[in-house]
């Protein structure tokens, strides 16, 4: 145990035992590596998880077609080379089901689960300031102290469904593909409404519709997609990386912007001629995945380079959509590609070519309400359908951490530190809440990432911190504001480089309503975000507060 924890420390009001070093809150990708990481150091640790089994976001979301957009070579833990030999992924993108068995693999080799309180939702985190220490309340009555607090709450785990009038007089069922039925749902026959065309929607919408008798996809905003062509893995696709893997990783911390290796552009759109710019377009349509948004170096940073890329999309939209009416409503309009998170889909528009397929533009004809036997939109048509899906999405980044009151220093909530938006340093602490540490959290390139080439680092640096102060018998470590400001100005000023922050989307929190807006990710890439947390480290932690050491 942490030097000092075992004691009972006194303070003003009571007693606090501390029985633990660190409390991880979180048994997805993040979690997981969080314990084994921890444990390995020595530090005695428990992890809380609301759901029945580890995997976090993919043991959730199991609706059909929910696939990661990260090749699966890479969409993996780089840890363990062993562990890299051995699994064997099936698909170039793996889906949900592959996902979850390799989260449940993971627990299983390092033994995990015995560290994991399951079915458990922490309700509330209280630092107690004498003892250098928080108290971690659970819903089952359950109250626990530690040293140090691991948020791995993940980044997409907070559901939201849109406050519309009358959802609860619907009499049908009702699907969130966040929180899919384990058991699976049969659609065949049924009158199927899906409302939301983000990433979800337009994975899950395609296999709703070969099998509903009739489905109604309500969109509000036309989103962009990139086909993923999607293959078995090929073996020697594999082998290449298996016998490559140290190289690969290290290219994707030094050389990569998102940790994920792809080819790289060698031009800015206009450096090209517009027949060589379209031919580049068109090779990576047909290659399929993300790696299209990597075409030109400027597409990110340019509007006219930019709108290069978007309109070949929308060009391609409209030559497979068949009814130039839907295709047009299908075609993105308000925001340059790629600034919100880029989708990749398996015949996603084919699937407005079936008779099944109704696309209802809400947007020009918001939903009003819901009724007993439908959806009700602002012009009075009924749209009468048996189940509801909704493929709304998230309350991101934030909305994990908001839902737990969580009280810092001179009892803040975490609420009213993050009421004009969320403030961290690094992305890791937060000023005024010691040792609470945040894995991929709002200021870290996180969702702007491969999310587990992110949670390594993450994990890594904070459990490098956390020994830098048992060394030194530290009691504690926080964020100082004013490092914390220069971090989160320089979040903005980078953003604000880009295009970004020109789209509403969930980066910004545009979702929710009442949220904030404010563009949550570093967007200045891993590489770059990678050195400035090395050097904070090696540096002894500049821009942190250390506390004395524990009285023992």
């Amino acid at each position: 145990m942490f030097a000092g924890t075992s004691d009972v420390t006194k303070t003003s009001s009571a007693s606090v035992a501390i029985d633990l070093d660190v409390i991880v809150v979180g048994a997805g990708f993040g979690g997981l590596y969080a314990l084994h990481t921890l444990r390995a150091s020595g530090l005695s640790v428990c992890a809380y998880e609301t759901a029945a089994d580890v995997g976090g976001v993919w043991y959730w979301n199991r609706y059909p077609g929910a696939r990661c957009d990260v090749e699966s070579m890479q969409y993996s833990f780089s840890f363990d080379e062993a562990l890299q030999q051995e699994w064997h992924w099936s698909e170039r993108f793996a889906a949900q089901p592959e996902i979850l068995a390799y989260a449940n693999h993971v627990a299983d080799r390092y033994d995990l689960r015995n560290s994991i309180r399951f079915k458990t939702r922490i309700t509330a985190m209280h630092y107690n300031e004498a003892a250098a220490a928080w108290s971690v309340h659970a819903d089952d009555g359950s109250v626990r102290s530690a040293r140090f607090v691991v948020m791995a709450t993940g980044c997409l785990s907070e559901t939201r469904t849109p406050e519309i009038p009358g959802v609860a007089d619907f009499a049908g069922p009702m699907y969130h593909t966040g929180a899919w039925p384990h058991d699976g749902v049969a659609f065949s026959g049924q009158r199927v409404g899906v409302i939301g065309t983000g990433s979800s929607g337009i994975q899950v919408i395609p296999e709703v519709a070969r099998q509903a008798g009739r489905l109604f996809v309500f969109q509000r905003t036309a989103n962009f997609s990139i086909p993923a062509r999607n293959v078995a893995m090929d073996d020697a696709y594999e082998a290449s990386w298996k016998t490559n893997y140290a190289a690969l990783r290290k290219r994707a911390r030094e050389e990569t912007t998102s940790g994920t290796v792809y080819e790289k552009p060698t031009h800015k759109a206009f450096e090209v001629d517009a027949e060589v710019r379209r031919s580049e377009y068109e090779r990576r349509w047909q290659a399929g995945g993300v790696s299209f948004m990597h075409s030109f170096s400027d597409l990110a940073t340019n509007r006219d380079a930019n709108q290069t890329a978007a309109d070949f999309v929308r060009e391609q939209i409209r030559v497979v959509v068949r009814d130039p009416r839907t295709a047009e409503l299908l075609v993105p309009k308000d925001h340059p590609i790629g600034t919100k998170r880029i989708c990749i889909d398996t015949e996603y528009f084919e699937t407005y070519n079936r008779d099944n397929v109704e696309l209802v533009d809400v947007r020009s004809d918001p939903i009003g309400s819901f009724n007993k036997t439908g959806v009700v939109l602002a012009s009075g048509r009924h749209v009468a359908v048996d189940c509801l899906v909704f493929a709304t999405g998230y309350d991101a980044m934030t909305g994990a951490l908001a839902r737990i009151d969580v009280r810092g220093k001179g009892g803040m909530t975490l609420t009213e530190a993050w009421a004009g938006g969320p403030r961290t340093y690094l992305g890791l602490c937060i000023a005024g809440f010691p040792n609470f540490f945040t894995v991929t959290g709002p200021g870290s390139p996180s969702v702007l990432s491969n999310m587990i080439f992110a949670i390594e680092q993450h994990i890594e640096w904070i459990v490098g911190c956390i020994g830098y102060l048992r060394a030194r018998n530290a009691s504690a470590i926080e964020a100082d504001a004013t490092a914390q400001d220069a971090w989160v100005a320089h979040v903005n000023e980078v953003a604000d480089k880009t295009l970004f922050p020109h789209a509403n989307s969930w980066y910004v929190g545009a979702n929710v309503p009442g949220k904030p807006r404010v563009f949550m990710p570093y967007i200045g890439g891993v590489v770059p975000y990678r050195q400035r947390c090395d050097e904070v480290a090696a540096n002894g932690y500049d821009g942190f507060v250390i506390l004395g050491s524990v009285k023992g």
